[in-house]
């Protein structure tokens, strides 16, 4: 088994992507392992935050890393809140909560119809080979679905309790983990990811 970094510090990221990875036949290597600091994510797209985070991981470690930026894009407001997904609500220390974060943005959008309250999560997965490698692999995904007028769980991380999926008939809050690993943008983009790795590898 080869190894690789999982360049994340967030525990439900490691949950969804770790088994995916293994399943591939890596040996998934934590970047909390090397004490790795998080970076800041200060780059314009979802491709350079994982870019910048994965480069960073392998600098650190020596080894291949593979990182992954994601967030929620609503059509009615311009594809906000995009990159600033996780800290969408911030104050001027630039802390928030995923409660926070929800509550703006059901008031942005107030009581628009849900026909215009369609919206996707989008991932971006970017693989490594050193901290160098002038060739990343990049893998897209999306889930698309609407946002709800209010949160229809009162469980779930960020905007997951008012992301409706129509052909689940569910909040993404709601939605098993196993069901999560097949259909979700970030299982798409690191299946993207490995299915290149795979043809590089024959």
């Amino acid at each position: 088994m080869n190894d690789i970094v999982l360049a994340t510090g967030n525990p439900n990221k490691v949950k969804e992507l770790a088994p995916l990875l293994e399943k591939a036949g890596y040996n998934v290597r934590l970047q909390t392992e090397f004490f790795c600091d998080e970076v800041e994510e200060d780059g314009l797209s979802f491709v350079e935050n994982a870019l910048k985070k994965a480069r960073y991981a392998s600098s650190k470690t020596g080894l291949p890393a593979i990182a992954d930026d994601s967030g929620l894009e609503v059509d009615a407001l311009n594809g906000q809140p995009g990159i600033y997904s996780a800290r969408y609500a911030a104050d001027m220390d630039g802390k928030t909560t995923d409660e926070q974060n929800l509550q703006k943005l059901l008031s942005e959008l107030g009581d628009l119809p849900y026909k215009e309250r369609t919206a996707r999560y989008s991932c971006v997965v970017v693989y490594v080979e050193h901290s160098h490698d002038p060739m990343p692999i990049i893998g897209y995904g999306h889930w698309y679905g609407e946002i709800l007028k209010e949160r229809r769980t009162s469980f779930g991380i960020g905007y997951d309790p008012v992301f409706w999926v129509p052909k689940l008939v569910k909040t993404l809050s709601e939605v098993p983990l196993e069901i999560k690993n097949k259909m979700s943008h970030r299982a798409k983009a690191i299946k993207q990811v490995l299915a290149t790795l795979q043809h590089k590898n024959t």
